[in-house]
Order: structure tokens, then C-alpha cells, then sequence
């Protein structure tokens, strides 16, 4: 099957384009927290598609709500009322503080709405020109022109001049950078509570109530980016909810629908009434055949607890991992995370340990050059962590 697997490397190639750097693996099926690749090779799945298959990998409610709903209708338009869009909307909610939903595709498109949002309900509601967003040093928040000009990194925004006007990037931290950042024209701060593509870096709780306090005082708006720390991944429900504050606007999107493409931005009834009709608008989000699905999901996370699912099976792997910095404290400077959402720093480049983690068997992401992050169904046995634990230790003594 290596021919095979070269053959569709070779097509890839050549029929898409080149904006991955692809793992040398490919995936033929899966199932809970296990991926097969074309010779039937079985790998335990640390990613989970980057925080999406929270439920692990064809769950089976999923799948039958999946099939169920395919067979009865899969899209009109948000132009009709449509119950399935709606019964998620009340389980979503439900989960928060927010009283209204609105459904999109992606992460970057709930974010784009999150932007929109807060500059309409302050000139709309609030009757000021504000429009600028302040977010922070190291965060991630998309790839469409705004969003990634929101982003925290330089890298991201190289080729893409000139970049959108309205956004201020602050030290990581620094909640006398934010005040001074903060000015008339200012209409929000976004933050990750904790920033995943930066490194797996929690904000500290004080520093996030500050930030809430800070908001409520100079009258703008409290936004938070969940779209890879939510939905049950750090130990509660939404990550913010460890801190006892409460965004005007959040974001969410990777493990909503479980795989399947759906984005959703949050908010008070308050903040989502800068949103009248006409004033943004999707053509596919929250299709009945995805709201379904998404719908699954989030009972199937309420229902089993998966938060608290993640903070013990999380404080578990966090013991195993910090045995290992303690035996090898020259090659791993620092553990870190919440719940299942986990960084493990090594003090030098980290693509060999990745590669050869790989060829042992376990699928994991490497950011920022020497961060193994782990984001793994919220499902996963303890022992495939353990097996992971073992599997590093024994890469790490080799080296």
C-alpha cells in the first residue's frame, strides 16, 4: 500500500492547492480515538482533527442523527424557520448566559461575526463610532482577511498587505496594555482564554476578570474566542466559565457538529441587538443537516458530562506528562493546559520528537516550533494516554 499511498500524495499535489504542509499519513477511516491509515495501520488519536471529533471519530448518535436527518431534509436557506436550526439554538444557550445564537461554518466566519457585531451594536445601539478591536500578543483568531489581521501573529499576515483598519494587538498579560490600548474609537477586546495555536497558553484568572472589569468600566464589549477551547475540551462547558465571567460575544466552532462544518457566535440579548435584518447573513450555516448533528453533540456532551469527563481524564495525562518534564527537565521546560487542551514545551525543536511519535503510532499536532500539543477526543481511554506517556518518555531517553 506504499504505492498507494504515494499515488495519492502525487495526486494531491497536483490537483490542490499547496497551502498545507501535510502530515505523511493518510487516513482511511477512524473511530473513536483511532485512525487507520491505507495499509490498516492503527494510530491513537491525539488531535482529534484539531479539537473537532470531541465525541471521537463516528460516534454513533451522531452518525444516525447524521442519516436520519439526510434523508428528510438537508437545506432551504435561512430564509425559512427551520426547527432543527432552532432546537440546537436552545441547547446551545442553555449551556450559557447568552440569549441569542447565530450559525455560520467556520471558526473564522463566527469571529468575522463576532467584528461585525461589536462595531454595529455600538454605532446602532450605542450611538458611538467605535470600531476598533483590541486583542493580544500570541492569539489565533482565523484566516480570512480580519481575522487574521486580529490574530496575534506576525507570521500569519505575510503577502496579505494592506490589511484591514480597526485592530490593536497588545502584550499577552498586560492589563495595563489593554487600558492604555483602550480609547473612543474602541468598541471590544477579544481573547482565548487560552490560546491554542500560541503555544497552549492559559490567561491567568485574574488577569481575565481584570479584563472583564476593565470592559464593564470603559464601556465596550467583553468578546471571547472559544472556538477551540469550548464545547467541554478545558474541564467546564466554556472555558471562560472557569473564570465566573461572562462575555457580551463569544465564538464557537470546531467541535460543534462533531466534524461537520458549523461556526456559532453568542451573545446577551443586549449585544445581539445590533443585529437587525439584512445586517448579516449566511448561505449555508445552521442547515438542518448540520444543526442535527450539532444538536447530537451537545446533548450527547450534557448528558455524559464530558466536561468533567476532560478535567479528570486531563488531570490525569497532566500528572503523567510532568513526571516526565521531572525526569527529563533538560528537554521538556514546561506542562501546561486545562482539561484535555494540552501543551507540553520542549526546550529545543520539537519536529524530530513529532516525527518519530508518528512512527510509534500517535497522531499529535507540534505549534510553535516546540510545543507538542494534545487536544484528543474527550472519549480517549486513559491508557492510550499512558501509552502516550511511555511512548515520549522513550523517545525523549533516546535522544
Amino acid at each position: 500500500m506504499a504505492d498507494a499511498f504515494s499515488a495519492l500524495r502525487a495526486r494531491d499535489e497536483a490537483s490542490v492547492m499547496r497551502t498545507y504542509g501535510r502530515y505523511p499519513l493518510a487516513v482511511s477511516r477512524a473511530q473513536g480515538s483511532r485512525l487507520f491509515d491505507l495499509d490498516g495501520r492503527e494510530y491513537v488519536d491525539l488531535l482529534a482533527g484539531i479539537a473537532v471529533c470531541n465525541l471521537g471519530h463516528c460516534h454513533p448518535e451522531v452518525t444516525e442523527a447524521i442519516r436520519r436527518q439526510a434523508g428528510e431534509l438537508v437545506h432551504v436557506s435561512n430564509l425559512f424557520y427551520q426547527r432543527e436550526q432552532v432546537e440546537l439554538a436552545e441547547r446551545l444557550l442553555a449551556t450559557t448566559h447568552c440569549g441569542k445564537a447565530f450559525f455560520c461554518n467556520s471558526g473564522a466566519e463566527a469571529n468575522e461575526g463576532a467584528i461585525k457585531l461589536a462595531r454595529r451594536f455600538m454605532r446602532e445601539v450605542r450611538g458611538r463610532e467605535a470600531y476598533e478591536i483590541v486583542t493580544l500578543k500570541g492569539s489565533f483568531h482565523g484566516r480570512t482577511l480580519a481575522t487574521l489581521t486580529a490574530t496575534g501573529q506576525d507570521k500569519i499576515k505575510q503577502g496579505f498587505a494592506p490589511l484591514p483598519e480597526g485592530f490593536v494587538t497588545v502584550p499577552w498579560g498586560d492589563l495595563d496594555a489593554v487600558r492604555g490600548a483602550i480609547r473612543p474609537e474602541t468598541a471590544g477586546v477579544l481573547i482565548e482564554i487560552i490560546q491554542g495555536e500560541g503555544g497552549v497558553n492559559p490567561l491567568p484568572g485574574d488577569y481575565v476578570r481584570g479584563l472583564e472589569a476593565l470592559c464593564r468600566e470603559k464601556g465596550v464589549l467583553f468578546m471571547v474566542d472559544e472556538i477551540q477551547s469550548g464545547m467541554c475540551r478545558t474541564g467546564r462547558f466554556w472555558a471562560f466559565q472557569h473564570h465566573d465571567v461572562k462575555p457580551d460575544i463569544f465564538t464557537c466552532a470546531k467541535a460543534l457538529a462533531n466534524g461537520l462544518p458549523m461556526g456559532a457566535l453568542l451573545a446577551t440579548d443586549e449585544a445581539a441587538a445590533g443585529f437587525t435584518p439584512g445586517s448579516h447573513a449566511t448561505t449555508f450555516g445552521g442547515t438542518p443537516l448540520v444543526s442535527a448533528a450539532a444538536a447530537t453533540v451537545v446533548e450527547v456532551m450534557v448528558r455524559e458530562r464530558l466536561d468533567d469527563r476532560a478535567k479528570r481524564v486531563g488531570e490525569y495525562a497532566m500528572g503523567l506528562f510532568e513526571d516526565l518534564r521531572q525526569t527529563f527537565p533538560d528537554k521538556i521546560a514546561t506542562v501546561r493546559g486545562l482539561g484535555l487542551m494540552i501543551g507540553i514545551e520542549l526546550t529545543f525543536p520539537g519536529q524530530a520528537v513529532w516525527r518519530e511519535l508518528l512512527e510509534r503510532g500517535f497522531v499529535l499536532n507540534l505549534t510553535q516550533d516546540k510545543v507538542l500539543r494534545l487536544l484528543p477526543p474527550l472519549t480517549i481511554p486513559r491508557q492510550d494516554l499512558a501509552r502516550f506517556a511511555s511512548a515520549l518518555g522513550a523517545v525523549l531517553g533516546a535522544l
